[in-house]
């Protein structure tokens, strides 16, 4: 069982230099002065915010049209209709963070 467990260390220490050497090969060969690291995060933010803002109007469209179809069934389509505008939102604020944090 100790064996295994040498030759396993053995082949990730292995593994993970190989790994590392290949990353900065090729940060070397894409040096090219182009850098899209923020036309990627404009485009990718954009992309999340329409995605969101389609998603929270759909949701609030059917909650509020559930309402109006039946008012006694308010307290059971509100709540949950407000949880998942925030998990929408949520996503929406994922997708900032991660844009803002690829940027070199």
């Amino acid at each position: 069982m100790k064996t295994k467990t040498i030759l396993m260390t053995i082949a990730g220490l292995v593994v993970a230099n190989a790994a590392f050497a290949q990353d900065a090969a090729n940060a070397a060969a894409h040096t090219s002065g182009l850098d899209l690291g923020g036309l990627g995060a404009g485009l990718g933010l954009g992309l999340a915010a329409l995605g969101g803002a389609l998603g929270q109007g759909k949701t609030a469209g059917a909650a509020l049209e559930g309402i109006a179809r039946n008012p006694a069934a308010y307290d059971k389509v509100f709540t949950p209709m407000i949880i998942g505008l925030a998990l929408i939102e949520s996503l929406v604020l994922y997708a900032f963070v991660i844009a803002f944090t690829k940027i070199k």
